[in-house]
């Protein structure tokens, strides 16, 4: 029965087949079909045909892998986002603080009378910020104004970087007045560049030098009542 197999593994390893497909016809421990299959040579054609499989089945392992990775982080987020359920004013006033505190422009001694100044490139986050500022502050849009900063190889897209955040943003052009050109280091490869790349955008509050010190104000008692709390 043995010699058998051994004989019919050998048939169907001259053909090409990898071991995986000849344990499908001959159920038999893969290190004995090893032991015998080590001697038997395949053609040029054959190899490459094992090698094209192989490669096969490890695109289809991988797509696997990112379809399940893919299915978890959906399942996750959507019962992440119920955890949020609702966002009331008190949310909303400290969400909009701590975005300050973080991306913000602080009044510095040597910089004194300095306005309110919020500066990112995620559209998600500016809208949030500029909700926070009209219903948390009471800052009309008409005082808030924009500046554009890109890189000088995206010249030729201004228009539709202009379009871009006056749809994200729901502001007439008119409030993206000022363009800044930023130059590209010579031998450096950027990332930041092509159809999705729309530069970083700085919020600007008209005459909000006051506001700015509130905000700074808020920031400490962040900062104070967060660290009553233990770890």
């Amino acid at each position: 029965m043995k010699s058998n197999q051994k004989e019919k593994a050998i048939n169907l390893r001259k053909q090409g087949l990898s071991y995986s497909e000849i344990l499908k016809q001959i159920p038999v421990a893969k290190s004995t079909l090893s032991l015998w299959l080590r001697s038997v040579g395949l053609s040029k054609k054959q190899a490459q045909r094992l090698t094209e499989k192989k490669l096969a089945n490890m695109q289809k392992g991988a797509l696997a892998k990112k379809n399940q990775r893919i299915a978890l982080t959906q399942k996750i987020h959507k019962e992440a986002i119920k955890q949020i359920y609702n966002i009331s004013k008190r949310d909303l006033f400290l969400i909009g603080v701590s975005l300050y505190w973080a991306e913000g422009s602080k009044e510095k001694e040597n910089r004194p009378g300095s306005g309110t100044i919020f500066t990112n490139s995620d559209p998600e986050m500016l809208r949030l910020f500029i909700k926070w500022l009209t219903k948390i502050c009471n800052i009309k849009k008409e005082d808030i104004i924009f500046s554009i900063y890109i890189h000088e190889n995206s010249k030729n897209d201004l228009d539709k970087v202009k379009k871009y955040w006056s749809e994200k943003l729901d502001f007439p052009l008119s409030h993206f007045p000022y363009i800044y050109f930023k130059k590209n280091k010579i031998k450096t490869s950027r990332k930041n560049v092509g159809d999705s790349y729309f530069g970083l955008l700085k919020l600007k509050v008209k005459k909000s030098s006051a506001l700015n010190r509130k905000i700074a104000g808020w920031i400490k008692g962040v900062i104070e009542y967060s660290n009553k709390l233990s770890y």
